[in-house]
């Protein structure tokens, strides 16, 4: 790689871009709805009850055909996800995360695009594809 104005002025866009992500509302929601489930003593007291009975799963997890306590445990450890996943500060912050990653995906793929059509996006969100890549006929990717 050459270094000249150019690459220097690519990386001055560079940290624009990334300040003006930092500094938008979705970032800010972001971030507060992070803190705010993080500071949360239910959020905090579903966690340590979840990776509790997760931690007892995956000790007979290996034996499951063995184990009779297997089904039990399993059903056990989705019933504390589920309710960690209802809590509503985790909600607003995987909405929030959601949102975040959204905006961070649609920039990867208009920088893409303005180098190539042709070049994979990997979004890692199936709803999020807008188009065919190339490589896999289309069809890999939604």
């Amino acid at each position: 790689m050459i270094i000249n104005d150019k690459l220097f002025a690519l990386e001055d866009q560079c940290k624009y871009l990334s300040k003006c992500i930092k500094e938008s509302g979705t970032m800010k929601e972001y971030l507060k709805a992070k803190t705010q489930m993080e500071q949360s003593t239910e959020v905090k007291a579903l966690l340590a009850d979840f990776s509790k009975k997760k931690e007892q799963y995956e000790k007979v997890a290996p034996y499951q055909d063995y184990a009779p306590e297997f089904r039990e445990r399993k059903l056990v450890v989705r019933q504390a996800k589920r309710k960690l996943d209802l809590n509503e500060q985790v909600a607003k912050f995987r909405l929030a995360e959601n949102q975040l990653q959204q905006i961070l995906d649609e920039i990867g793929q208009q920088l893409a695009e303005t180098v190539s059509l042709t070049i994979k996006i990997d979004a890692g969100n199936p709803f999020f594809e807008n188009r065919k890549h190339s490589g896999c006929g289309g069809n890999c990717h939604g």
